[in-house]
């Protein structure tokens, strides 16, 4: 197996594993946001096989440009990671691309390496992070605070507070960010729903990685937000927007 560490240069032809179609708005999405991030170390790393079949991938990148709510200045910080098919998901792939990362952050001289995790939606499960030396620091909400040290006399990485952030918005919001591309079609259908039910949703496009540092939840990349209560932190279908609006119009 080999890893390919994806540039600008070559995304077209390695993808960016999650999304491979060039042609589609989601891709082209977070294409742009790739080259921009890749400016600032984001790293995406996709594993291949003996007959160049993509089986998994990682992105990280340095704490202090996180699109995640997250204080760690000078360590790496892993944003997702992927296996595609589940027979390997107990074949100690994501342990091979965890590793990577961590020997990346020695390379490099951070102190460590850091993710969230948890046991709900869209995040990697703690086990197999513990697995690969990572211990659990804090826990906020559901999602776990996790961090390979290697330098054990660095500040430890902390949580930035999102739980109330929700309750600075009325109405409808929808934020979300180009980090992954099934926020920029989910955005898409989301708002065709709403405009279907007469619903104004006030869709604002996180373009920083400090606007997603201080976003309203853990996941930051998606945030839908009735009268300041989180419904989802997560990218949703438009079915289950029009169920959501069922129970509360």
């Amino acid at each position: 197996m080999k890893i390919i560490v994806v540039t600008p240069e070559t995304v077209l032809e390695q993808t960016i594993f999650c999304s491979r179609n060039p042609k589609t708005p989601e891709f082209r999405a977070k294409k742009e946001w790739f080259d921009e991030q890749f400016r600032n170390g984001l790293k995406l790393c996709i594993l291949r096989d003996e007959d160049d079949k993509a089986l998994a991938y990682i992105e990280y990148i340095p704490a202090e440009f996180a699109w995640r709510p997250v204080s760690a200045d000078g360590y790496l910080f892993i944003h997702c990671m992927y296996n595609y098919a589940k027979k390997d998901r107990e074949a100690g792939i994501a342990s091979i691309l965890i590793q990577h990362a961590i020997e990346d952050a020695k390379t490099q001289g951070k102190n460590g390496v850091v993710v969230f995790s948890s046991k709900g939606t869209w995040m990697a499960d703690k086990r197999v992070f513990e697995k690969n030396g990572f211990q659990e620091i804090s826990k906020l909400d559901r999602f776990e605070l996790m961090v390979f040290r290697t330098n054990d006399s660095a500040t430890d990485p902390s949580f930035i507070d999102w739980t109330d952030k929700a309750k600075e918005y009325d109405g409808w919001h929808l934020l979300y960010n180009d980090q992954c591309p099934w926020h920029y079609k989910s955005a898409g259908d989301l708002q065709k729903v709403a405009q279907e039910n007469g619903i104004l949703l006030n869709v604002t496009r996180m373009t920083s990685h400090i606007d997603a540092q201080n976003a309203p939840s853990g996941f930051a990349g998606f945030n839908l937000i009735y009268n300041g209560k989180l419904l989802e932190d997560h990218y949703i279908s438009g079915t289950r927007f029009k169920n959501i609006l069922k129970k509360i119009i």
